[in-house]
């Protein structure tokens, strides 16, 4: 077992990849690990000629991966657009992986993100001291991908100032990366482009310029459209987190993913699951991403303040705090679904306890 707190896909699925290696037939683009159809089934999984399973990393449409892969063919960017917590950063890195077998290359997006985290830096004490020259260059994980003909990842683009958003404008419609100070430029080899996520529901969030959106094909990953699928991802998650933080509890009961994710999908959709009953709806997204986090707070407090077995009120305050993100409107909203929706369900008793208790 490592002791890194997180490795990266390429460390976690090393196995699939070699086997996928190993079996594939296809032909692959200039500086790929594996040809397009092996990355499709190393998302989606599958079985191998000879046996060998893969496991799914993406559970959803395989034709909205089939069309990530083909774009990253091309000399377009891909754009994986969608709702926060439908696995837009998951799917980035495991596209990277497959594709480059290196999912570091990546530049983090937020409000303070500027042009050099983007296009290149300076070491300043060599600059003042040599003067401009590639020497005292800070490459950035853009630039360093460009050189190598690898996938370079920009996550949350949408967080990122819109003046330095176009950065990426003559990245991705020119494949170089002009340096005036030093009379040069660094153009890409093949193999290299870019995935960046984004979303439009987080508060401050700013928007594509058209010029940007004509240089990315658009892949909208949406909520997972059936129970069964998303209670798949959740526990498929749980179980990885689980392993990896070696936590002394018992693998939660498939009863109380289900709980956890009918309680979502019923106050994200604003109607009971049987169709009765009209929901109002709180101001969270309410995605798989968290209904994951709250699982996974669950073992932890079953783990090390319970009996190592996940129950009702290990998952009570994970519950509320996903849920109630406006303290006023969403603790009425929580309050009125609890009393009008959990309560009368029979095998709901223990769940509506927990979570009455802790709202008083």
């Amino acid at each position: 077992m490592s002791n890194l707190l997180r490795q990266h896909a390429e460390q976690i699925f090393g196995h699939e990849l070699e086997e996928l290696d190993k079996n594939d037939t296809g032909k692959r683009p200039a500086n790929w690990k594996l040809s397009p159809q092996s990355v499709v089934t190393y998302l989606v999984g599958g079985r191998l000629k000879n046996g060998f399973e893969v496991s799914p990393k993406y559970i959803g449409n395989n034709r909205l991966m089939e069309i990530a892969v083909a774009t990253l063919t091309t000399d377009r960017g891909l754009l994986l657009y969608g709702l926060p917590g439908t696995a837009k950063s998951w799917v980035s890195e495991h596209l990277a992986a497959a594709i480059s077998g290196d999912s570091t290359m990546v530049v983090q997006g937020t409000a303070g993100t500027s042009e050099e985290s983007i296009r290149y830096g300076w070491n300043y004490a060599r600059l003042l001291a040599e003067g401009p020259s590639e020497r005292a260059l800070v490459e950035t994980p853009v630039m360093r991908a460009m050189k190598d003909g690898k996938i370079a990842r920009i996550e949350e683009l949408t967080r990122i100032g819109a003046d330095v958003q176009d950065t990426l404008i003559t990245i991705l419609s020119e494949k170089s990366l002009p340096v005036p100070e030093l009379n040069m430029e660094i153009q890409a080899i093949k193999g290299f482009n870019i995935i960046a996520t984004a979303n439009n529901r987080d508060k401050g969030v700013n928007e594509l310029s058209s010029a940007l959106k004509r240089r990315f094909n658009t892949v909208i990953l949406p909520v997972p459209d059936l129970m069964d699928k998303e209670i798949d991802i959740v526990k498929r998650r749980v179980e990885s987190f689980e392993k990896t933080m070696e936590l002394p509890a018992e693998p939660p009961a498939l009863q109380e993913i289900r709980r956890i994710v009918t309680i979502f999908r019923e106050l994200r959709s604003g109607v009971t699951s049987d169709g009765k009953s009209k929901l109002k709806s709180p101001s969270g997204t309410l995605s798989t991403a968290e209904a994951i986090s709250v699982v996974n707070n669950g073992l932890a407090m079953a783990a090390y303040f319970g009996d190592g077995q996940l129950k009702a009120a290990d998952l009570a305050a994970g519950i509320m705090g996903a849920i109630v993100k406006d303290p006023v409107q969403d603790k009425i909203i929580w309050q009125e679904y609890l009393e009008t929706v959990v309560k009368p369900r029979e095998d709901w008793k223990d769940i509506y306890r927990a979570c009455r208790d802790l709202n008083t």
